[in-house]
């Protein structure tokens, strides 16, 4: 069994040379949000869920980025309504998000 029920990592890469990077996209205020948002809804800690940050995961060009495991599932997203149905649905509910889905 794994230690956390769900992981979520969001994307913060930074670039400076002109490429796409989901920093550019409030990645890295939207991360605290979702981390603030689980705890207020006291789904965090140890069987539950965890969101962190991570580094490129490599999917920049599709807009900002988090991944969701067990699952892998990928998902992108502009501001905190999506974060919110993310959560709710995915993390809550057990429900993928598929109009937020990155295949």
């Amino acid at each position: 069994m794994s230690y956390y029920s769900h992981h979520v990592f969001f994307c913060l890469n930074r670039r400076d040379d002109g490429r796409a990077c989901c920093a550019e996209h409030d990645a890295e205020r939207l991360q605290a949000y979702a981390k603030e948002r689980v705890k207020a809804l006291e789904l965090a800690g140890a069987g539950r869920v965890r969101v962190n940050k991570a580094g490129c995961l490599d999917r920049c060009e599709l807009g900002p980025a988090l991944v969701i495991y067990p699952e892998a599932v990928w998902y992108t997203y502009v501001d905190e309504h999506d974060i919110d149905e993310i959560i709710e649905s995915h993390l809550q509910r057990g429900k993928i998000v598929e109009r937020l889905r990155l295949e």
